[in-house]
């Protein structure tokens, strides 16, 4: 073996984000843009909703603000954003508004809806992305590996046939051919698209 090894740089800029959200001072859920919401509700989610809301009461265009934090679209008590780490492209979050741990403890109209969000979601992602297939899921507690386990949350992905490699297994990366802006103006637009055919 020579002395000479050169070791490759994988480039993983989205990752930063990730990385520094462990830093105590940033409030989990809140883009820089928003970062003028002055609460914190302890919750991701919450703080989402909340720090676009407040950008809107506050003057900044509604377009702006809600892609500023990645919110696709907003039902009456549920509500569809950008995964802010996706496992892959075009994966999304569908929620209540209300910060319930438990699907059993969603009111019959949320739980409705957030299934009715659902089929819309698996028809834009067909007509985005057209995968092969797609993993809806919940974990429900943090030992069935919710990341956020005090918000019920449904993952909604496209999947294609390979579509894994592996430097998700053996380097803990992502290879996305789209940017999130990306993801979110094309989802977002199939959203109006399919709202506008009924």
């Amino acid at each position: 073996m020579s002395d000479n090894v050169t070791m490759d740089h994988l480039w993983t800029p989205w990752r930063y984000a990730y990385v520094t959200s462990a830093d105590s001072t940033v409030r989990a859920g809140v883009p820089a843009a928003l970062s003028a919401w002055p609460g914190d509700l302890g919750c991701v989610f919450c703080n989402l909703i909340a720090s676009i809301d407040f950008a809107i009461a506050q003057g900044m265009e509604q377009n702006k603000a809600e892609e500023a934090g990645g919110l696709i679209l907003r039902g009456t008590q549920c509500f569809i954003c950008l995964n802010a780490f996706p496992y892959s492209s075009g994966h999304v979050l569908l929620m209540p508004y209300a910060h319930l741990d438990r699907l059993a403890g969603l009111p019959v109209e949320a739980a409705h809806e957030l299934m009715d969000l659902a089929q819309k979601t698996e028809r834009v992602l067909d007509r985005v992305y057209r995968p092969h297939g797609f993993n809806f899921g919940l974990n429900v507690g943090r030992s069935a590996g919710a990341g956020v386990a005090g918000h019920v949350h449904l993952h909604a992905m496209p999947r294609w046939m390979g579509d894994t490699s592996f430097i998700t297994t053996v380097a803990e990366t992502r290879v996305l051919p789209e940017d999130l802006k990306t993801t979110w103006r094309r989802v977002r637009e199939a959203f109006a698209e399919i709202e506008s055919e009924k």
